[in-house]
């Protein structure tokens, strides 16, 4: 057996995983059932693969995106349209727990494995969609990547900075948000089979994950009838909560109730501001926020971030400096919990990846991820457990 084909021990542990995803959204998601413990069979097409494998950065020919969400899986080749390939896939499907795809929808259907008809034959087999627009409504046809959805889903029209163009948040919510919100439907999925037996469909739209993630803006708009707009570095209703200029940068200061404001006055030697009319009340702050952003500006200037997140560090007061992401990669915290991992792949060599925030008690957590497969890989090694 290679380490290709190890799989971790986790919660997940006996749960077969058949994975027709591609590209992010998909592959997210059982990239993340990899990680508590899941085997997943990546069933890719003929020829490329997943469209992710052409997608740079490249080591030695190999995909670094593709290898950052397809650690740990297995990969066959099928052709879906081929009735001897339609054979082995069914007969995967039989051991199979869970099978995850992000078609369009009606491209099962169209392949003759509709949910309609799966439900039927693999009584027991989970099935989870990430698409688009989800199985319902009148967009349900339409193709959408994450910028798409990050339009429509009103999350770029918060982001940046009033007047500035448009804005795309600087990593693939769409894609993401959706990916993690069909692992939470999946896991569902399998205490519900658990208690009754019953096999469901978990119906994922990356629009749907969109507005979800809106969270107290969709709230705002319905109170105000106003819908948000962009305000930067800075929390909608809560002051001071916001990046602010110090003398060589910025440092981001969240003082999250009237307690932590008054000790945020004593840190600045300004204690007065605390009993001040105009800022004695979260409500008052929100509505003097520009006021209080250039008394608390005027005394920031005066040093530096790193002295300031200090200083406020020693009042219990959430500060921090906006780090790049060569410093939250290599930050003392991120390295402690471990949260950078190793990819030892025989064509990349070692690789650096992003670990698993799900940290579990009774398993272990290694320093080390299993590399993604090369194409088609372990075809041979499946089709023998299949009797093929």
């Amino acid at each position: 057996m290679t380490a290709s084909t190890k799989h971790f021990k986790g919660p997940l542990s006996g749960v077969t995983v058949i994975d027709l995803s591609r590209i992010l959204a998909g592959p997210y998601c059982t990239l993340m059932l990899a990680e508590l413990g899941a085997r997943v069979i990546k069933v890719e097409a003929p020829g490329t693969g997943d469209d992710a494998r052409q997608y740079g950065p490249f080591v030695n020919g190999k995909s670094a995106y593709f290898q950052s969400v397809n650690r740990g899986k297995e990969s066959i080749v099928l052709n879906l349209k081929s009735d001897d390939d339609k054979a082995i896939f069914r007969k995967l499907l039989i051991k199979a727990d869970i099978l995850v795809e992000n078609f369009r929808p009606g491209t099962m259907e169209k392949l003759g494995f509709g949910w309609e008809t799966l439900k039927n034959e693999y009584p027991n087999l989970i099935y989870a969609s990430a698409s688009g627009f989800g199985h319902s409504g009148p967009d349900m046809y339409r193709p959408a990547y994450d910028m798409v959805v990050q339009g429509m889903g009103g999350i770029m029209s918060v982001t940046g900075h009033p007047g500035n163009p448009p804005t795309r948040i600087g990593m693939s919510i769409g894609d993401i948000g959706s990916g993690l919100y069909a692992t939470i439907g999946v896991q569902a999925a399998l205490y519900h089979r658990q208690l009754t037996g019953e096999a469901t469909k978990v119906d994922i739209g990356m629009l749907d994950c969109q507005v979800a993630l809106l969270e107290n803006a969709v709230m705002r708009y319905h109170v105000s009838g106003t819908p948000p707009g962009p305000l930067g570095a800075r929390h909608p209703s809560i002051t001071p909560f916001e990046a602010y200029q110090t003398q060589d940068g910025y440092i981001i200061i969240s003082a999250g109730n009237d307690s932590l404001f008054a000790k945020l006055c004593e840190a600045l030697e300004k204690s007065e501001w605390s009993t001040d009319p105009n800022f004695t009340t979260n409500d008052l702050r929100n509505q003097n926020v520009e006021k209080l952003k250039t008394k608390m500006e005027t005394v920031l200037a005066k040093n530096t971030t790193s002295h300031w997140v200090d200083v406020l560090a020693k009042f219990g007061i959430p500060a921090s400096p906006i780090n790049d992401v060569g410093q939250a990669a290599t930050h003392p915290q991120t390295v402690a919990r471990n949260m950078i991992v190793s990819i030892d792949d025989p064509i990349t060599g070692p690789m650096k990846v992003s670990g698993n925030p799900v940290k579990i008690s009774t398993f272990e957590d290694p320093e080390t991820r299993i590399p993604a497969p090369n194409l088609d890989e372990h075809r041979d090694r499946i089709l023998k457990e299949i009797d093929l």
